[in-house]
């Protein structure tokens, strides 16, 4: 195997470096229920999801993209705490970028099969259930 980086992956979409790190932050400051202040705890992700990008590989995102998933999973199900429309963003991103991998060589796009399905029930749910408050 060559010691050259694969950086493919890489190309698929600026949306989950932009628009995760303060959305996710919310998600993980309220999954630890922590008073954590929001600006900091964006750019702790951001800086995270910097060095995912800058240094990591294929395997390394869509772990962190699992983790993600699990959050808003979490958040749809009512098992965690969790702003319902900053779990649906980010499920909406992850989603995508997760569809986009059946373009790229190699097994990303089988690897996230399980997380594709959960996302789409995420989505679906959170697009229809209440908003955050409204337990109906």
């Amino acid at each position: 195997m060559s010691g050259r980086r694969n950086l493919i992956w890489l190309g698929l979409t600026p949306e989950p470096e932009r628009e995760l790190p303060a959305t996710v932050a919310a998600l993980r400051t309220a999954a630890r229920r922590t008073a954590a202040a929001p600006a900091e705890a964006a750019e702790a992700e951001r800086r995270r999801v910097e060095r995912l990008i800058l240094h990591g590989t294929q395997r390394g995102w869509l772990r962190y993209l699992a983790e993600v998933t699990g959050l808003v999973t979490a958040v749809a199900g009512r098992e965690g705490p969790g702003d319902r429309r900053a779990a649906l963003r980010a499920a909406e991103v992850v989603l995508d970028h997760h569809r986009m991998l059946i373009g790229l060589p190699g097994p990303g796009y089988d690897r996230t099969a399980a997380d594709r399905s959960a996302l789409e029930h995420v989505v679906r749910t959170l697009r229809t259930a209440p908003p955050d408050g409204d337990r109906g």
